[in-house]
């Protein structure tokens, strides 16, 4: 892949990329290339490093005590683990969404226009156009533009990670990060985010932590497979989803997705 100025090179990915919490190595050498406007799904048990994985890429362990990152990761040409990288920035660029939903407790106009104004957007008709924009790509928008002064979180908790989702599309991110983002939803709710996700990544490349065998089966491009190894986390397998549900090479991701049909 072509290097650009600071050498990192161009694309999403890292290489010999290893988590550890003091004494405890959560993940191992893990080198992969992800793939630009797919979803990728993460895949595995829990407790083999595929949180730590995500939280790298937006540098979230910074904020752990005693996290050691080692490895490159890059981001369209940035090191992402440079001790010059701007956080706020990289933040901005890498959007993040978890497992419970954590909208402000502002309302929802303010939800979306608060990152916003810190990104130095001070326009209210660029604001409120913005605001929309959002929250129709994320399907809320009939549901709130008469309730957008009211606390979001009035919301129910699918509209809330809908909301959350809004929020970060509204800055652009070229990365989307999603921690088991359905799994604190009901079927109907979980099946509308998981819908969305999957048009999403005509705006940005996507990762998705998931233990829903099917969920990733419906809408991930590619299959990134963790497993431990004497309580070290490790990438096993990361191929085209295709293969990874048909004819994995690794008979570790074969038993693992037969095992967690449903």
């Amino acid at each position: 892949s072509m290097d650009i100025s600071d050498g990192s090179p161009t694309g999403i990915g890292c290489r010999h990329l290893s988590v550890r919490y003091g004494a405890h190595q959560a993940l191992y050498d893990v080198s992969v290339t992800i793939p630009i406007q797919q979803i990728t799904a993460v895949i595995g048990p829990s407790g083999c490093g595929k949180s730590s994985f995500l939280a790298t890429w937006n540098r979230l362990t910074d904020l752990y005590d005693h996290c050691h990152v080692t490895g490159e990761m890059w981001l369209h040409g940035e090191d992402v683990l440079s001790r010059e990288v701007d956080l706020i920035r990289l933040r901005r660029r890498v959007g993040m969404i978890f497992q419970t939903p954590n909208p402000f407790p502002l309302s929802i106009k303010r939800n979306i226009q608060l990152p916003l104004r810190e990104t130095g957007i001070r326009d209210r008709d660029r604001l409120d156009f913005i605001t929309e924009r959002v929250l129709q790509d994320v399907g809320l928008w009939d549901e709130t533009k008469d309730r957008l002064n009211r606390s979001a979180l009035g919301l129910s908790g699918g509209q809330q990670q809908r909301l959350c989702i809004a929020r970060a599309l509204a800055l652009q991110p070229q990365l989307l990060l999603f921690d088991e983002p359905c799994s604190a939803l009901d079927p109907i709710s979980s099946g509308i985010v998981e819908d969305l996700i999957h048009e999403l990544r005509q705006q940005a490349t996507i990762v998705i932590v998931t233990h829903n065998i099917s969920q990733a089966r419906r809408i991930a491009d590619h299959v990134a497979m963790f497993w431990y190894d004497d309580g070290v986390g490790k990438l096993v397998e990361h191929c085209a989803a295709a293969k990874a549900f048909t004819a994995p090479d690794n008979p570790i991701t074969a038993a693992y997705i037969d095992g967690s049909r449903g």
